[in-house]
């Protein structure tokens, strides 16, 4: 069955704008491309509620905090 305990997150590693399709693609176990191309498609179909409700998702879903970032550099 589906995990009740699991979390929706924005993706750090799959990002291309702020990670928020990445992340509902790994909460839901898809591909992130197909995420990305309904979200465009939905968004097509009404610009408001799409824009809208990208925007709300940056804001309201939490980075993944269990994740490790390649990138990070330590200050020396």
């Amino acid at each position: 069955g589906f995990p009740m305990n699991k979390k929706l997150y924005r993706s750090k590693n799959d990002v291309k704008i702020s990670g928020v399709c990445g992340g509902i693609a790994e909460y839901f176990g898809m591909d992130s491309t197909i995420v990305r191309l309904l979200w465009v498609l939905g968004t097509l179909m009404n610009f408001f509620v799409g824009v809208v409700a990208y925007v709300a998702c940056v804001f309201i879903v939490p980075e993944d905090p269990g994740c490790i970032d390649v990138d990070f550099k330590e200050k020396k």
